[in-house]
């Protein structure tokens, strides 16, 4: 763990203009946000398949929140079904439901593991700092709602992932694509959405196994979906989604209604 200053990761907290970087603080005056963040903010590294914490354990909380800034994603896992019920990326948040504030005193949940899928970088905001800025700013009161408003839209999801699998994949790329969209994090210019996500956690949001993943994607490749990379070789993790919107139609097909797909 490292400390940094606040025009490190916020960018010139002497600077007037609104902040444009990530979500919580994105488009509020640095000045204000350096004031209040200080040169003490706390950056951890996490390393892939290591726990972070349990969330969610009785009468336990965390002590601050957690900022993606980097590299890889973090997920949160139901531990009874070894299920993935979170994805976060650079950008986004993580930690809200474990703090004893705000809607984290309401939103418990059964004891699920929260871990970094790849390496990655976080910083850490005090519990302290963020009632702060939770009090002070009225636009960081209506983001840290949306933060809970999109982890529940994110279960509600996955529990339109049916057996069947084309469903099932398509109902977590939806997922992610509302997710990252009313982060304000993609599409790009193209209208592309981009994620670094592997197959197998893929297969364990889905409750597939690998193989059949595989076959999915390849699937939806071969009808202009989305983009894998180059040579179908899926053992890379970059999915590029290209039609989000010809994706609602696999997200709401029952079985023998996917014309691409062979096993029924």
């Amino acid at each position: 763990m490292r400390y940094a200053s606040s025009r490190a990761i916020f960018g010139n907290p002497s600077s007037k203009a609104p902040h444009k970087g990530k979500f919580s603080v994105r488009d509020l005056d640095e000045g204000w946000l350096g004031d209040r963040l200080g040169d003490s903010l706390k950056v951890e590294k996490f390393f892939s398949n290591r726990p972070i914490y349990t969330a969610f354990l009785p009468d336990e909380f965390l002590d601050g929140l957690y900022l993606l800034l980097d590299e890889g994603l973090v997920i949160i896992r139901s531990a009874p079904l070894d299920r993935i019920i979170g994805i976060n990326y650079p950008g986004s948040c993580f930690g809200m439901r474990s703090l004893p504030f705000s809607y984290g005193l309401a939103s418990r949940a059964f004891p699920s593991l929260v871990e970094a899928y790849k390496t990655t970088h976080a910083v850490k905001i005090s519990l302290k700092t963020l009632e702060t800025l939770y009090s002070d700013s009225p636009l960081i009161r209506d983001r840290y709602k949306l933060l809970f408003e999109l982890r529940q839209k994110f279960e509600y999801h996955l529990l339109n992932c049916s057996t069947y699998p084309p469903q099932a994949v398509a109902s977590l790329l939806r997922a992610l694509i509302y997710q990252e969209r009313e982060l304000g994090n993609q599409p790009d210019a193209k209208g592309v959405y981009v994620f670094d996500l592997p197959v197998d956690a893929i297969a364990r949001a889905c409750q597939l196994n690998q193989r059949t993943v595989e076959q999915v994607l390849k699937g939806m490749q071969q009808v202009g979906l989305l983009k894998l990379p180059k040579g179908e070789d899926i053992s890379k993790d970059m999915l590029r989604v290209l039609d989000a919107e010809g994706l609602k139609e696999v997200y709401s097909a029952t079985r023998d209604k996917v014309a691409w797909w062979p096993l029924r």
